[in-house]
């Protein structure tokens, strides 16, 4: 007998909320939880050292794509997690959200990084942006260690962390990913 481990998605239907919307916003969180993963990913093997893709114009290229691909993801969104914050609209707005702050290893000074892979973008602009995406990856895996302890966030606590994410993504990080995808 197989026992299949909580997701974060088994957290978001919990909450009674229109089975069409929890669904609409899941297939859009799981794109931008890939699209990030990808992104923040693609980042830390330039930090290890690995040159991959092999020049710095595919490089370029493929921080390019990375960037359009997560700020496509984002962008999608907007509708489908504020569809799901008014139909999960807490009967207390003194939730508190389950998600940390980012954490000393997400703050990376990304200059030499991008300097060594031959990457011409705004530094800061990494920065931040990977800093937002690793939040967004932390915050589905704490919800994913949430649900798998049955210790999911009560209603005002889980509309309180999904509207800061919605507030940090969809806004800044979004034009961020924008920027660095031009």
């Amino acid at each position: 007998m197989s026992v299949q481990a909580a997701h974060w998605s088994d957290a978001l239907a919990q909450h009674g909320v229109d089975e069409p919307t929890v669904r609409h916003l899941v297939v859009q969180l799981t794109a931008c939880e890939v699209s990030a993963l990808a992104f923040c990913r693609l980042l830390e093997r330039w930090a290890r050292g690995e040159p991959d893709p092999c020049t710095p114009g595919r490089r370029q290229a493929a921080l390019r794509r990375a960037a359009d691909r997560a700020e496509t993801a984002i962008s999608g969104l907007d509708k489908p997690l504020a569809r799901y914050l008014l139909e999960l609209e807490a009967d207390q707005a003194e939730g508190r959200s389950w998600y940390g702050e980012p954490g000393a290893g997400e703050l990376i000074d990304w200059e030499p990084v991008l300097t060594r892979a031959g990457v011409q973008v705004p530094p800061a602009r990494v920065a931040q942006t990977y800093l937002e995406l690793a939040v967004l990856v932390r915050a589905l895996q704490g919800l994913s260690a949430a649900a798998a302890l049955d210790s999911t966030p009560d209603r005002g606590s889980l509309w309180a962390g999904l509207f800061d994410l919605r507030e940090n993504l969809v806004g800044r990080a979004a034009e961020d990913l924008r920027a660095l995808a031009a």
